[in-house]
């Protein structure tokens, strides 16, 4: 399986090429050359599955010649041992048609924890067979950064600097990242919001002389494994609800596009999907270009939902690709117009094509909390604000009532107490699992939101390549 680049111009790699690559060199994102399928067989042949073998099917043919399936089932075996429940991403029945599917058993109690706990392993397996080290430079609204800092956090030939927007993140996330002292982590506070810390990271990876001096590497959404990672938990669900033969509605809860992008793989896989419900809070720039076309970018709104206070969202690229024919050089120049001007406007053909799968809803804070209360009086589950605009959604959905809805739940309500506490009355509690997290020393710099500052800084303490 090779990987091409959305923009065009970047040279085909494989999966492990892809993997500690992260973004292609003429800043497009990697996709597959194409998406491979299963059949109705194959994908009732998954019903009673382990999450890990379903992961090892899922995966496999993405994978290549890069692992063995021995390899690849032990990398998934190892990851998901470190989660407190035994299916890993539980579904509960919220009532006669909406479920929420947990995904935060992880480490750091959050949706990330299920790619980011793989993709450390698969760093540290590939960087084994290379005379190499990376540097790992990440920006985070919260989530990501934990997950990635658990996951690579003193393994060998990683380096690691996570950008997070100071102010921006709940205490819960910025303590999950900051009170990490292994000596390969870095915190930086940026002066800013995340989508400035988007932006430095992204002209890092394109400033070629910056590039030149370190083998940089990526965390977030945009690294294609850490996606297609997430694509294992549509499958596991989808079947156990009735697919093939059934299909299934999924609302999640959106900022970078990844997670929903991963949906949409699932469902060029084989899956039956009837509906991707793309949930926004009020920096609805998804939403809009979904329901409008109008893809521009504003001002970012604090909200009590951090985690989506994004006006960039770097995955959607992928989807306008696909969509379009798979162009990279008009996808590259539609990108450079964006870059420009803080704005475009959907081709046809993407509108067209993101119409036949995806919706797409923008909850306010009343929705918002109004779901939280409806989660909790009629189905007695706590469940925190990301949680709850995907649940708003999911709700407000005029989908067929045959349908199941599932609801992606996207990190543990007690990373978000107060907001949780506000809307239920209820104070959520830390699983005993995350210890003394608020007793702990924490170690990180603010700088302002700069190029020159954050690669002054990285500078200083990464390791150049050889």
């Amino acid at each position: 399986m090779q990987y091409q680049s959305t923009r065009g111009s970047a040279a085909a790699l494989d999966f492990e090429g892809a993997t500690l690559a992260g973004l292609a060199s003429d800043g497009g994102l990697y996709l597959p050359e194409r998406w491979p399928t299963f059949t109705a067989d194959a994908f009732a042949a998954m019903r009673g599955l382990s999450y890990v073998e379903t992961a090892v099917r899922v995966i496999g043919p993405f994978v290549g010649d890069a692992l063995s399936e021995a390899e690849l089932r032990d990398l998934c075996t190892q990851a998901y041992a470190r989660f407190d429940h035994e299916a890993v991403t539980p579904l509960k029945q919220l009532d006669h048609r909406h479920w929420l599917l947990e995904l935060f058993h992880g480490p750091t109690l959050a949706f990330k924890d299920v790619a980011l706990q793989l993709l450390g392993l698969l760093f540290e397996t590939f960087l084994s067979r290379r005379d190499t080290h990376i540097t790992i430079v990440g920006a985070t609204s919260g989530d990501t950064g934990s997950a990635a800092i658990d996951a690579v956090a003193g393994r060998a030939k990683i380096d690691i600097f996570m950008l997070h927007p100071v102010g921006r993140v709940s205490e819960v996330q910025r303590k999950q990242m900051t009170t990490v002292l292994a000596p390969n982590v870095y915190n930086i506070a940026v002066e800013g919001s995340f989508d400035d810390a988007q932006a430095l990271v992204k002209r890092m990876f394109n400033d070629a002389d910056f590039a030149a001096r370190y083998d940089l590497s990526a965390v977030n959404s945009i690294n294609w494994a850490r996606l297609v990672a997430q694509v294992v938990y549509y499958v596991y669900v989808g079947v156990r609800l009735g697919a093939p033969e059934r299909s299934v509605a999924f609302a999640v809860p959106t900022g970078n596009f990844g997670d929903v992008f991963a949906g949409y793989v699932a469902a060029q896989m084989g899956l039956p999907i009837e509906r991707l419900i793309v949930a926004t809070n009020v920096n609805d720039i998804l939403h809009r270009a979904l329901s409008s076309g109008d893809y521009s970018q504003g001002t970012v709104t604090p909200t009590a939902t951090p985690s989506m206070d994004i006006q960039v969202s770097s995955n959607f690229e992928r989807l306008l690709f696909d969509l379009g024919g798979r162009n990279g050089g008009a996808l590259a120049e539609q990108m450079r117009g964006f870059e420009a001007t803080k704005a475009m406007r959907l081709t046809n053909a993407q509108r067209e094509g993101a119409a036949r799968l995806f919706g797409s809803a923008r909850i306010d804070e009343m929705d918002m909390n109004r779901a939280m209360r409806w989660a909790y009086d009629a189905a007695g589950e706590i469940i925190d604000p990301h949680s709850a605009v995907g649940l708003a959604a999911a709700l407000a959905a005029d989908i067929d009532p045959s349908v199941p809805v599932v609801t992606l739940a996207t990190a543990h309500p007690a990373k978000f107490r107060d907001a949780v506490e506000r809307a239920t009355g209820v104070r959520p509690t830390l699983p005993s699992r995350t210890g003394d997290l608020f007793g702990r020393e924490e170690r990180y710099v603010t700088l302002p939101a700069t190029f020159e500052a954050v690669t002054s800084y990285i500078a200083e303490h990464a390791t150049p390549r050889t």
